[in-house]
């Protein structure tokens, strides 16, 4: 087959001085449409897309004369007649040795994208033109492939450059000063720049933008990360977390801002123990697979990373070399590596800085370069992915490498004239590496864009690069890319299939960024082979808290009331660069509040059942009454001053559960997850009437439970809320256990109220004599049990009271020993009077009892 080229001319487009081209490969049955080439002269240097294919730049500007192919060669179905094969060759030798000295070896193909300018709907920029004076660089949106920024003069894009396009300004109502951008990142859906010491944001979805408020100083960089899994409370939580800061100040007098809403606000930010801290600020940074908040420390020319949690803020990182100030690149993924580099330096930390690796420079299995600071070379562009490395040189070489963690290194690909001022490099995917360049247009405000794509795959099947072959076919996990929670005492299963290239043993790797939180167990076994014999293995992988595997010392875990994240990624040990497509497997794991978790208060007996209460008329707006002596709305156990009509939400809560009152009771917690059933809560909890009603009390008393300091009650609890004071003001963050020894408080009341149930001590509810409603809100405040806040709200109904007597219980029992005492009485005279027949001595005697019985009822009255 032989590739014609087809030039054509592009002055119809508006372009003057352009050239367009179409190649065509054509052949004996290939198909193809016939062609001619037209003789005429191209000004100018050849087109974009023909040196790239080429290999080279033309070294001349002068115009080239282009062979033409007559017509008659071809025949009417694409065919060359026999006769004329000759001539036919001899053209395409012709072209072949035309095209020669533009170079030989080609590395990716060149193509010049220029769109939208026919149509003549590009208009003037409007504002201030933004630029960027830190050489030149391009930052991918994490999550959005065609999302990306290049840094320059600022071009933003949403189709990955697949068009042209007007630099980005700012509008001059912002009144920048500057337009100078120092520093710029991705949160989210909105893009952040750092312009003229002021922080701005740019929703480039509605074309509007904001300035940050909060941030009383100049301040040059901004960092941040991204979590991919829309919609997930936590990924939200990592992409609004931003730090501000001025790189190179000294950390005890420097200012560092933290906004928590993706950059709209900022609030000063105090690292621990920064006045003490001697040095200058390197960058700050929220390590979310390690869940710390990590600075870079200057100090004598020596880097390190400091740690902002236990156990890490015991120690220090391990000290680098820092000879310029380093730019620190975070890849996507949150596995938790580091790229710091400059132009004569590069370095690569696997575990979030605690480790600081140089990056060698291979060929084949031998190392050339031990450090890359070893390479005369000067690195002009930089980019990186989840698990790749490029960069390009200002001597017009380019370098690929991959991430691992047991090793890193970069190799040199094969030579092509890439390098410009303007070059910059991005992953477009995996193992598809962009080159990209914008070219301005005299015609337009519009910039086109000179892309060169390259498939490092098939580049790396050079022979000259002698790059061993992957042994692996395959390594995948339905897993992979989603986001796991693990709560607390909770475990979690994976599973990772493997085939190795036939005849190889690759080592499998499995990891977690986070090992002072996440603890795991891994296994692997031969489940089955392939219909080409190779053997399919099975890597299962066990997860658990650190802190509940019980193999780690208790000063290596993390604080286990806190919340945290660890990226699980499983690779091979000492991969090939050639396994561009086995990209290493990763699964985010938060150690933390399950939300399909949730609780329920068991109702096996209800009123309704029992025919108590009517469900229909429940239904109707059903009321009842508080009485003013039985509640208080302040909580405080007062008698209020008038009754309090309350409607009974059926609909939230359902038919009441049914008590007895002179039973002493204690709900049944029920957990749940999803829709299935997991356990009976046995963990401490709390219960609050929403109405007030404090007709109940607690079968414990503070001795009684054996509290070693004064327990918290809901007026402690309440008093200390900030106010609104929420419903569940009592919970698993502010709770404190009166049988914690390290405590040493005094139990000034050992007979008040306990009032915490569940847990160790069996303590109950026992109601008052009152019969009617109750509803209860309740809360787990055992903060070992579950990192979320599970709390639910559930009514019951208490019967079986008699009513409250109308006269007081002492008159009544006056009253009942008067008349025992005076039937005894009345058993001794009357038979000591049997002799008086007349009864003329029996008269006397009943005339004397009963003008005592008159005097007796006279001083009652008076009494009373």
């Amino acid at each position: 087959m032989v590739k014609i080229w087809d030039v054509q001319s592009r002055s119809s487009l508006g372009e003057t001085g352009r050239a367009a081209h179409t190649v065509r490969t054509c052949g004996p049955g290939s198909g193809c449409a016939c062609s001619e080439l037209r003789p005429r002269m191209v000004p100018g240097s050849a087109p974009a897309e023909a040196r790239g294919l080429a290999g080279a730049r033309p070294s001349s500007a002068h115009a080239r004369p282009v062979a033409r192919l007559p017509r008659r060669l071809w025949g009417c179905g694409g065919r060359a007649a026999p006769s004329e094969m000759l001539g036919l060759m001899l053209v395409a030798a012709a072209a072949v040795e035309l095209w020669a000295p533009v170079g030989a070896s080609q590395l990716c193909r060149l193509r010049r994208v220029r769109t939208g300018k026919v149509f003549n709907i590009i208009h003037q920029a409007d504002g201030d033109v933004l630029y960027f004076q830190s050489g030149i660089n391009l930052i991918k949106h994490p999550c959005d492939n065609n999302i990306a920024l290049y840094l320059g003069q600022l071009f933003l894009t949403r189709d990955n450059f697949e068009s042209s396009l007007l630099p980005l300004t700012i509008p001059a109502s912002m009144t920048v000063g500057v337009p100078e951008v120092t520093s710029a990142h991705f949160a989210s859906m909105i893009l952040l720049l750092v312009v003229n010491g002021k922080v701005y944001m740019h929703d480039y979805s509605v074309d509007a933008w904001f300035r940050a408020i909060g941030i009383k100083h100049p301040v040059s960089h901004i960092s941040g990360d991204n979590c991919c899994s829309f919609g997930n409370a936590l990924c939200v939580e990592i992409n609004n977390s931003i730090f501000a800061y001025s790189l190179g100040e000294q950390v005890q007098q420097t200012t560092i801002y933290f906004s928590s809403n993706g950059g709209l606000s900022f609030k000063e930010f105090i690292y621990e123990n920064q006045a003490g801290l001697t040095g200058s600020l390197g960058g700050i940074f929220r390590f979310h697979s390690l869940s710390q908040v990590g600075l870079l420390l200057v100090n004598r020319r020596k880097g390190m990373f400091l740690y902002s949690e236990h156990p890490l803020n015991r120690n220090l990182g391990l000290a680098f070399d820092y000879n310029a100030t380093l730019h620190v690149l975070l890849p996507p993924g949150l596995r938790g590596f580091l790229i710091l580099w400059h132009e004569k330096t590069l370095l690569v930390s696997p575990n979030s800085g605690q480790l600081i690796k140089t990056v060698q420079v291979q060929q084949g299995p031998k190392v050339l370069y031990e450090s890359f600071s070893e390479v005369d070379v000067s690195i002009h562009s930089i980019t990186a992915n989840n698990h790749e490395l490029a960069l390009l040189t200002k001597e017009d070489t380019l370098y690929y490498g991959s991430l691992e963690f047991l090793s890193s290194s970069i190799i040199k690909l094969a030579g092509q004239n890439l390098w410009s001022p303007e070059a910059a490099l991005m992953f477009s995917g995996a193992g598809m590496l962009d080159i990209l360049k914008p070219l301005p247009d005299s015609a337009f405000p519009a910039f086109d864009f000179q892309k060169c794509l390259l498939n490092v795959q098939a580049t790396l099947m050079d022979p000259s690069l002698e790059v061993a072959k992957c042994k692996i076919e395959l390594l995948e996990s339905s897993s992979e890319g989603h986001m796991y929670t693990i709560d607390m005492n909770s475990r979690l299963n994976l599973s990772v299939k493997l085939i190795p290239r036939l005849g190889t043993s690759p080592i499998p790797l499995v990891m977690v960024s986070n090992p002072y939180s996440l603890g795991l167990q891994a296994s692997i076994y031969e489940a089955h082979n392939t219909y080409d014999g190779n053997m399919v293995y099975k890597l299962d992988i066990h997860l658990q808290q650190q802190h509940h595997w019980g193999r780690a010392d208790p000063n290596f875990t993390s604080s286990i009331k806190r919340p945290t994240i660890s990226t699980l990624t499983v690779d091979i040990a000492n991969k090939e660069i050639s396994c561009v497509d086995m990209k290493p497997l990763s699964m985010l794991i938060s150690v933390g509040c399950d939300l399909e978790k949730k609780i329920i208060v068991q109702n096996k007996i209800s009123a309704c059942s029992k025919g108590i209460l009517d469900p229909v008329t429940l239904q109707e707006n059903y009321s009842y009454v508080i009485e003013k002596e039985s509640y208080d709305a302040n909580f405080q156990g007062q008698k209020s001053e008038e009754d309090l009509v309350v409607p009974y939400p059926y609909k939230e809560l359902g038919c009441p559960r049914l008590v007895y009152h002179d039973t002493p009771w204690k709900p049944v917690i029920e957990l749940w997850r999803r829709a299935a059933f997991q356990e009976l809560v046995a963990a401490e909890f709390v219960l609050r009437e929403v109405h007030g009603l404090f007709t109940y009390s607690y079968s414990k008393t503070a001795s009684s439970a054996g509290c070693l300091r004064q327990p918290q009650n809901w007026t402690s609890v309440l008093q200390a809320a900030p106010s609104p004071r929420k419903p569940f003001s009592w919970n698993r963050e502010n709770y404190l256990s009166c049988h914690d020894s390290s405590n040493l408080s005094a139990l000034d009341w050992p007979d008040a109220q306990y009032q915490i149930l569940g847990g160790l001590t069996d303590n109950e509810i026992i109601f008052d004599q009152r019969n009617g409603f109750y509803i209860f809100q309740l809360s787990i405040v055992d903060p070992y049990y579950s990192y979320c806040q599970l709390d639910t709200t559930f009514s019951i109904y208490v019967y079986g009271a008699y009513p409250r007597r109308a006269v007081p219980a002492e008159v009544t029992i006056i009253l009942l020993v008067s008349s025992i005492l005076l039937a005894v009485w009345l058993a001794y005279l009357i038979p000591s009077q049997r002799h008086a027949w007349d009864g003329c001595r029996l008269c006397p005697s009943l005339a004397d009892l009963c003008s005592r019985c008159r005097r007796c009822c006279g001083c009652l009255a008076a009494k009373r």
